[in-house]
């Protein structure tokens, strides 16, 4: 049987993860925001559909979408750092009211570990862990309540450290700026293709109604890790203050790594 599977946000991550899906002979429906995209799509082997999620409400063929796939993964950037006044829990209300209109059961919700709290003593942080009370986290935080409470679907939340991979690393964001705080803090990162690996992971063992950490942590600090790789990308090193106390926290993935039989594959 034709195993059919949704993807919203045919992005850097969801368009790498589609193709991967297409290989392992599913049938994929993405979404892009962007009309000239759709062509990219197709020639991948992707059904693709042109949708807009604003506060106001959804455009596009989004029910289409969402009447191919029983499974859906959500991958949709929040936009929060952009523009941290943007409606996300509005945006994603409307999503969440098309989704239980359809025949969708199983959704698995890419989120984030920014949702958890810093502190100065670097607190291991597990699926239980205190989260933190910024205006962001607490955005992200009641998106996901929204999507575990609904009584249509099951949800599976996976909460990415700070992706990268090929041609795309946070270091190049960091090269030659200047003060950067919490130059003590640990590093947690994740290369895409750990992020890939573990969401075609948890798709096939069901593993629904779950929280999952999915993050690598450097050995280095936060200052010597992004000074080391901008001297191996050669690109200006970035400056640190070391004037003030540092925080941050260290992201433990060790549930998913025990329920999925799971190595990360690439270190930060």
């Amino acid at each position: 049987m034709n195993q059919q599977i949704g993807i919203i946000g045919c992005g850097w991550l969801g368009f790498a993860l589609a193709k991967v899906f297409i290989e392992n002979g599913y049938t994929v429906h993405g979404s892009t925001t962007s009309e000239s995209k759709m062509s990219i799509l197709q020639k991948a082997g992707i059904h693709p559909y042109n949708i807009q999620l604003t506060s106001d409400g959804i455009t596009g063929p989004i029910q289409s979408l969402l009447s191919h796939c029983e499974t859906l993964i959500v991958n949709i950037p929040p936009g929060l750092r952009k523009d941290p006044h943007h409606d996300y829990i509005k945006q994603m209300t409307h999503f969440l009211e098309a989704i239980e209109r359809a025949p969708t059961k199983h959704v698995l919700f890419i989120g984030s570990t920014s949702v958890y709290e810093d502190a100065t003593h670097f607190p291991i942080i597990t699926e239980t862990s205190e989260t933190s009370d910024s205006k962001t986290a607490l955005k992200l935080l009641a998106v996901e309540r929204l999507f575990m409470r609904s009584e249509y679907f099951q949800t599976t939340i996976l909460r990415f450290g700070g992706l990268f991979g090929e041609q795309r690393h946070p270091a190049t964001y960091l090269s030659g700026k200047r003060q950067i705080n919490n130059p003590e803090a640990p590093v947690n990162l994740i290369h895409r293709s750990d992020c890939i690996a573990i969401i075609l992971k948890l798709i096939h063992r069901h593993l629904w109604g779950n929280i999952f950490n999915a993050s690598n942590t450097s050995s280095l600090t936060k200052s010597e890790y992004y000074t080391s790789i901008c001297q191996h990308m050669g690109i200006p090193i970035p400056q640190f203050d070391h004037q003030s106390k540092s925080k941050g926290k260290r992201i433990n993935s060790e549930k998913l790594v025990r329920l999925l039989n799971y190595e990360f594959k690439i270190k930060p």
